[in-house]
């Protein structure tokens, strides 16, 4: 009993008198007193390194699947599992952690999980199979969601009352940053000793973010009995659909859709758990989900631009990483190129939160996919000479729209809640987190099947136009049969090796060509997005002229 009143008494909030303007937005967030320079400093260097820590949670998995496939014998469609997985118990848990907030206070919502995120890495370093990697990867997925929640918290608190907007454009963009320093670290992490010195950094983050949580606390937030006895029938449902939605998403391109039988099944279940989530949702007085807010016009056009805008976002982690390890180049040799890419992204947080107004949200957003529409296009010319240094400019462009976009989006949500009731935010943060995640997903889906597709496509175009009796055919054969006849010595086997080449060659073209529709679709995407919100724009303007007419 000790313990337990010892260990109670170390989660408990500590008692603050807070004055009126300084009481919390919302239960569940911290309140906003004064704080002295020196702490806001220390806030803000703790939003950046939980932030931090949060976004390499499933970069570090995602940008080595290559090397963490080959040390535990995994093959492609096993290893996609992993950071496939994260994202199946990322996607919806903050659901139940915004009312865990609300219920039991910021301190345990704070300790607690990055405990379990700490023990969840530690597991890390003892997997040895498929089976012990997914579920030590599932977990981490739940017990790593709050790190955004968290790093956001703090760097309100390092901002200026009036300066809060800024705040949370910032927060949000923090972990956009891990995705290129995961890139960036990654081949001096693998030298030293393979794929555990990975889970050994995350691991150092995850533990130094844990002491930095306790050493500086959020400021106490206001409970309120939070929970319902339907969140624990509603919340599996949902949670269950979309994790299924996930696992389909990013697997579908790897197993193909119509090749494996649980795809169909996957869909089968997930449909009407979905169905039957939403409809006991519809009917509550408190719902996790306020259904008839999410089904609002203004709404359902933010979650269509928003997946758009994921979608061809995926420009960069899908599109032109897949064409330069095409071409051959990995990691280690991209070390500038992922150095730019942090930069921009660094630039499009910063600009972001200067410039932010919310009067104009809408702006930021289609600014940004217009720019990737332009940088789509541009990229679209690759050819078998092209390498990093000829992307610099154009996923700089990416890298920069991406951080841009996602501050305004989330904000432009956000007034939206607030102005409808505090209740909403949690409906809100759901649709923000499920959108991003599967839209995420959905961009590297789409543009993955459409590129397997047009390379097949490609690739029979360009065997057609091989003529054994042509000329140019016959004297490239001759060359890669000059090329292996000294190692190869019989002179049948040698010219076996030249069509080898040869065929080698037509396959790295097509995939080139491939590449380059899929950014043509990114670009037309963009574009249809771009001008889909400029008729938004034109028309509210139109609706606002007759109003004041009138």
């Amino acid at each position: 009993m000790a313990l337990v009143r010892r260990l109670r008494d170390f989660l408990a909030e500590e008692q603050w008198a807070f004055a009126p303007h300084e009481l919390p937005t919302m239960p569940g967030s911290p309140g906003s007193p004064a704080h002295p320079g020196h702490r806001r400093i220390a806030y803000a260097l703790v939003a950046i390194l939980v932030g931090l820590t949060g976004g390499f949670g499933n970069a570090l998995v995602a940008a080595n699947t290559a090397t963490l496939g080959g040390s535990l014998g995994l093959d492609p469609a096993q290893v996609a599992w992993l950071p496939t997985v994260y994202v199946m118990t990322n996607v919806s848990i903050n659901l139940l952690l915004i009312k865990f907030r609300q219920q039991f206070g910021l301190r345990p919502f704070a300790i607690i999980f990055l405990v379990l995120y700490v023990a969840f890495t530690f597991a890390h370093l003892f997997v040895r199979d498929f089976g012990s990697a997914i579920l030590v990867r599932a977990a981490s997925g739940m017990a790593g969601a709050p790190l955004s929640s968290l790093a956001l918290y703090y760097l309100m608190q390092a901002f200026p009352a009036e300066w809060r907007l800024r705040a949370v454009v910032v927060g949000i963009g923090i972990p956009q940053c891990a995705t290129p320093l995961a890139r960036l670290f990654s081949p001096e992490l693998l030298a030293m000793s393979q794929w555990r010195t990975l889970y050994l950094f995350e691991l150092g983050l995850a533990t130094l973010s844990l002491a930095a949580v306790l050493a500086f606390r959020l400021p106490p937030t206001v409970r309120i009995r939070a929970f319902e006895k339907l969140d624990f029938v509603t919340f599996p449902l949902f949670a269950g659909a979309m994790a299924l939605f996930a696992a389909v998403l990013g697997l579908g391109r790897i197993v193909w859709w119509t090749q494996a039988p649980w795809i169909g099944w996957a869909l089968l279940a997930a449909i009407p758990m979905l169905v039957a989530a939403l409809a006991i949702e519809h009917r509550r007085a408190n719902p996790l989900l306020n259904t008839r807010w999410l089904a609002s016009a203004d709404i359902v056009r933010f979650a269509i631009v928003t997946i758009m805008a994921r979608i061809v976002l995926s420009e960069q982690t899908y599109g032109a990483v897949g064409l330069l390890t095409v071409l051959g180049q990995t990691n280690d040799q991209l070390i500038v190129f992922f150095l730019i890419v942090f930069a921009a992204t660094v630039a499009g947080v910063a600009l972001s939160a200067i410039t932010i107004d919310p009067a104009r949200l809408t702006h930021p957003i289609m600014l940004a996919i217009g720019l990737v529409a332009i940088a789509s296009f541009v990229d679209s010319h690759a050819t078998s000479l092209t390498r990093a240094p000829q992307l610099y400019v154009t996923q700089a462009l990416i890298a920069f729209s991406a951080a841009f976009f996602l501050g305004p989006a989330l904000l432009f949500g956000m007034t939206r809640a607030l102005a409808a009731g505090t209740g909403h935010i949690i409906s809100f943060i759901a649709l923000f987190g499920i959108v991003n995640s599967i839209g995420g997903l959905g961009g590297s889906a789409l543009l993955g099947t459409y590129q397997v597709v047009r390379e097949k496509a490609n690739s029979a175009a360009l065997v057609e136009t091989i003529e054994p009796t042509n000329p140019l055919v016959q004297a490239r054969l001759a060359a890669g049969s000059a090329g292996v006849g000294r190692v190869v010595g019989d002179p049948a086997l040698a010219r076996a090796e030249g069509g080898a080449l040869l065929s080698q060659a037509a396959t790295r073209e097509a995939n080139i060509l491939a590449y380059n529709d899929v950014f043509r679709l990114i670009a037309l995407l963009s574009g249809l997005t771009f001008a889909y919100l400029a008729f938004l724009l034109t028309r509210r303007r139109l609706r606002e002229r007759r109003e004041s007419r009138s």
